[in-house]
């Protein structure tokens, strides 16, 4: 209702009594400014078809409500067709949930702790394959159980040796389990064992089938949010693993390099652009790798701002960025590669479009276009770069100095200052380009 005071939205995130040292939320539920339950319902036909325009518009004002976040991160993430009905999307819904009941009954044929409720913190299998006898994982999975994770694997080995694929994944597991019960302690969400393991469960299948990137650490902190806003496992698995599809590059590693080193080096260059005293003083202090940065670009902000603001930043930051063909774009990887070699297909809808993507639109390059979240650290580095040309005699100085800023930042703001620095940007690259 119009003229009624903002709602903190901290009650649907409850924080443990005994946790004072958190972030404070700025984020506030605006009658009138963030999507409301009622306006995400009134942008659907009758069909099922969503008006993705005034959505987008709706989120970039003030965000989404906190009782209809996880519906409407399905359709921002990719997971559905803003142009299909109610029934497509239903069917798809139960075909995704059938797909990842099936990947998730092979991770638990090989190592049946998935699924049970519970999760290991210890190693459990030597390189080799051998079973390793832990007394912890004895702890974590025999309460209960028929039989402890010892005795699971050793039946396991006894039909023959491991394969190496399997091998692999049983090496991350007691790692995945030990980054969880690290994941946003903070929140009631995480007594309860049942979402501990819901989160051990979703990133073991996940390594499962992405073995080229399997499981990294951050990969928590980006699949959190998801089974606190999908009440359904397999809903918010496909949620993480759209998600995935934007950032795994960033997770993917080879002996002499790791993926995110991309994004820093796309942020150096933007900083050299667009301040480059800032950037001459990083180099100098032996900082022109903009490794300070790493924690920013790999879980998206999640460590500077509280847990709330953090998933206020994300959506506004999809929403800016939305592709009105994301979704065939993940759906149907071959026919976007026909319309690539010559197939016209249909012209795109910039209304349709986030504001961000308008813009990389009107830039016609066949490069890939920068991910906006480089935009957002360019922009936090600009609105310090004062204090750390004035302070910063050093990379420890220029690590207290960001980290000073958890908790003080603005997600909006951030935004609004990533998007003016890259139309600084673009105006910039242009001009240089054209003196060619």
């Amino acid at each position: 209702m119009w003229g009624a005071p903002a709602e903190p939205a901290d009650s649907y995130y409850e924080v443990r009594p005994e946790c004072t040292d958190v972030p404070i939320t700025r984020f506030k539920i605006k009658p009138g400014k963030t999507l409301s339950a009622r306006k995400w319902q009134a942008a659907f036909s009758p069909d099922g078809h969503l008006d993705i325009g005034k959505t987008l518009h709706r989120i970039q004002r003030g965000g989404i409500h906190p009782s209809i976040r996880g519906e409407v991160w399905e359709f921002l993430l990719g997971c559905y067709d803003p142009k299909s009905t109610f029934d497509e999307r239903e069917q798809i819904r139960q075909h995704q949930r059938v797909q990842y009941a099936r990947w998730k009954n092979e991770c638990s044929e090989s190592f049946p702790v998935i699924g049970s409720g519970k999760y290991v913190t210890a190693p459990v299998i030597t390189e080799d394959g051998q079973p390793i006898q832990d007394p912890l994982v004895l702890l974590e999975t025999n309460p209960g159980a028929n039989a402890n994770c010892t005795e699971m694997v050793k039946e396991l080995t006894i039909r023959g040796p491991l394969d190496k694929k399997v091998i692999q994944w049983m090496l991350t597991l007691h790692q995945i389990g030990l980054d969880v019960i690290r994941t946003d302690r903070t929140l009631v969400f995480y007594e309860k064992q049942e979402n501990l393991s819901k989160l051990w469960d979703i990133l073991s299948v996940y390594a499962w089938i992405d073995t080229d990137v399997g499981y990294c650490q951050g990969m928590s902190d980006l699949c959190s949010p998801m089974i606190i806003l999908l009440e359904d496992e397999a809903d918010a698995f496909w949620c993480f693993e759209r998600l995935m599809r934007r950032l795994r590059g960033n997770f993917r590693c080879t002996e002499s390099s790791v993926g995110v080193e991309t994004q820093l080096s796309n942020l150096a260059a933007v900083t050299q652009v667009i301040d480059p005293k800032l950037h001459q003083h990083l180099e100098t202090l032996g900082g022109g790798d903009y490794l300070f940065a790493f924690r920013m670009l790999m879980v998206l902000f999640r460590r500077e701002f509280s847990f709330c603001d953090s998933l206020y930043l994300w959506e506004m930051m999809w929403a800016l960025e939305y592709d009105p063909d994301l979704f065939s774009l993940y759906e149907e990887p071959e026919s976007n590669i026909e319309k690539a070699e010559g197939s016209k297909g249909k012209t795109k809808s910039t209304r349709q479009c986030g504001k961000y993507e308008r813009e990389n639109m009107k830039i016609k390059s066949s490069d890939a276009p920068l991910p906006i979240s480089v935009f957002l650290v360019a922009s936090v580095l600009k609105d310090k770069s004062s204090k750390l040309l004035q302070e910063a005699r050093g990379l420890d100085d220029v690590v207290k100095i960001l980290n000073d800023m958890t908790g003080n930042l603005d997600a909006k703001k951030a935004c609004t200052g990533a998007m003016k620095l890259h139309k600084k940007y673009l105006k910039k690259v242009m001009l240089f380009l054209s003196s060619f």
